[in-house]
């Protein structure tokens, strides 16, 4: 067995492609009609389709979980950011943690929690 995606839940599937797009180059694979999958194996589903299948609420900011990206150039990344999405709601600016890793955490436009650290080496 192996694991193949990894699903977000979405309330406006192109505005979140665009998203991943702008900030992160990640392109359409496959679009099936609220179902998307991007390159990197990241799916976006539209909250309607999620709610249907769950029957429950999908929970914003609920920091139950992140998308984690690596980036070496991530002072490059934060101004890329702060241009293309100025009100971005952040967790942390980029701070330095103790192991010397830089990171950044903030919010995708649907709460969902995002990581972008320096590699790990």
């Amino acid at each position: 067995m192996k694991l193949k995606n990894i699903l977000i839940v979405v309330k406006d599937i192109e505005k979140a492609r665009q998203f991943y797009h702008d900030l992160f180059g990640l392109e359409t694979v496959l679009d099936n009609n609220g179902n998307m999958i991007l390159t990197e194996g990241l799916v976006l589903q539209d909250e309607k389709i999620w709610k249907g299948f769950l029957e429950r609420n999908v929970i914003s900011k609920s920091n139950s979980c992140e998308l984690y990206f690596e980036e070496k150039d991530i002072e490059a990344f934060v101004r890329k950011l702060e241009e293309c999405y100025p009100s971005i709601q952040y967790v942390n600016r980029l701070m330095t943690h103790s192991w010397g890793q830089k990171v950044i955490r903030f919010y995708d436009p649907d709460g969902n929690l995002i990581e972008v650290g320096t590699p790990m080496r």
